[in-house]
C-alpha cells in the first residue's frame, strides 16, 4: 500500500497568530507553506488580507500568495487542483508541505476526497436560467441562491454567473447544497495530516482584530483600497473581500470613514466567529489556546510534540 504523503495544516480564525507560527513551525520542520486563504491569492491587495511580507518569511518559501489579478474569479476546485500539486512538488523535494490560513472550505477540499464533478447536471435547468438571468440581471439569480444556499452565495459573487447557476443547479439535480454534497461524499483524509487549529480566548481575539485595523490604516489601508476603486475595480470576487468592501462603501459615499472603520472591525469579528464554528463542526482539529498570557515556548513546544507524534517524524533542533 502506498504510503501517503505528510503534511502539516495550521488553521484558526483571522488574527489569531498563524503566521508567526508558522514561519517557526516550517524553520522546525524543514517546511515551505503554502497560503490557505482565499484572498491573499490577488496580487497588489496586501494589507487588507494582512499578506506575509518579504521579511516576514525569513527565508521560508510561500505558494499560492499574488498568483491572480483581482479582476480574475477563483474556485476551490482550482485551489484544490493547484494546492494538490504543490503539496506533490514540495514533498518530491524533501520537504515538508504546510497549508496555513483561514479558509475552511478551500483546505478541507485539499485533504479530503472530495470531487466537484460528480454533481449531475441539467442542460434545459441550465438554459431557463441563463434566459433568466438575461430578463431579470444576475442579481435576482443570486438572490434565488441566498434563499436556497446562503453558504454558497456568501462564497460566489453575484457577477460570476456561471457558479451562481451550477451552485443551483447541484441544488435542482439533487436536493442538497454543494455543502451537503460535499459532506455525503468520503470523509477520507487523502495525506497524513497533522491538523492543528490556534484558538484564543473570544474578548482577546476580538481586541487583536481592532487592534489589527487600526493598524491596517495606518499602514495605508484606504489608499491600497482607492487605487482598486479609482481603477473602477468592481463587480468581482477579490473586492468581495473584507476590508474592502467597507471602505467601497466610504467611496462610493454611503458611509463615514469612521463609520467604515467600525463596520469593517465588526465583519472580521464575526468572520472569526464562523471561522470558528466551521472548524469545529467540519473537521477534526486538534486545538491549541494562543491567548496570551500562556507560556509561548512551552505552547510551541506542545504543537512541535503534537505534530511529531501525529506524522512520526523528528523535528530539526
Amino acid at each position: 500500500m502506498k504510503q501517503k504523503q505528510k503534511v502539516i495544516v495550521l488553521i484558526g480564525p483571522t488574527a489569531v497568530g498563524k503566521t508567526k507560527l508558522s514561519i517557526e513551525l516550517a524553520k522546525r520542520f524543514n517546511g515551505e507553506i503554502i497560503s490557505g486563504d482565499s484572498m491573499q491569492i490577488y496580487k497588489g491587495m496586501d494589507i487588507g488580507t494582512a499578506k506575509i511580507t518579504q521579511e516576514e518569511t525569513e527565508g521560508v518559501p510561500h505558494h499560492l500568495i499574488d498568483i491572480k489579478e483581482p479582476n480574475e474569479s477563483f474556485s476551490t476546485a482550482e485551489f484544490q487542483d493547484l494546492v494538490r500539486r504543490k503539496i506533490a512538488e514540495i514533498s518530491s523535494r524533501g520537504k515538508m508541505p504546510m497549508i496555513v490560513g483561514g479558509t475552511g472550505l478551500y483546505i478541507q477540499s485539499v485533504i479530503f476526497d472530495y470531487h466537484f464533478t460528480d454533481a449531475p447536471s441539467d442542460p434545459d435547468f441550465r438554459r431557463k436560467l441563463e434566459e433568466e438571468a438575461k430578463e431579470h440581471g444576475q442579481e435576482y439569480l443570486h438572490e434565488k441562491l441566498k434563499e436556497a444556499d446562503p453558504e454558497s452565495a456568501e462564497r460566489i459573487h453575484p457577477n460570476n454567473l456561471r457558479r451562481v447557476i451550477r451552485a443551483l443547479e447541484i441544488i435542482h439535480c439533487t436536493g442538497k447544497t454543494a455543502g451537503e454534497l460535499q459532506e455525503n461524499q468520503s470523509p477520507e483524509l487523502l495525506y497524513n495530516t497533522a491538523l492543528v487549529g490556534l484558538t484564543m480566548d473570544r474578548e482577546r481575539l476580538y481586541e487583536r482584530i481592532n487592534l489589527r485595523v487600526d493598524l491596517m490604516m495606518e499602514q495605508g489601508l484606504l489608499e491600497e483600497v482607492k487605487y482598486f476603486y479609482e481603477k473602477g475595480l468592481r463587480n468581482c470576487q477579490s473586492i468581495q473581500a473584507i476590508g474592502y468592501k467597507e471602505l467601497y462603501d466610504y467611496f462610493d459615499g454611503k458611509e463615514t470613514l469612521e463609520g467604515a472603520v467600525e463596520n469593517l472591525k465588526q465583519n472580521s469579528r464575526r468572520y472569526a466567529k464562523r471561522q470558528l464554528t466551521w472548524f469545529r463542526n467540519k473537521m477534526n482539529v486538534e486545538w491549541f489556546d494562543m491567548t496570551e498570557s500562556v507560556d509561548a515556548e512551552k505552547k510551541f513546544a506542545e504543537i512541535s510534540k503534537f505534530i511529531e507524534g501525529k506524522l512520526e517524524i523528528k523535528a530539526n533542533t
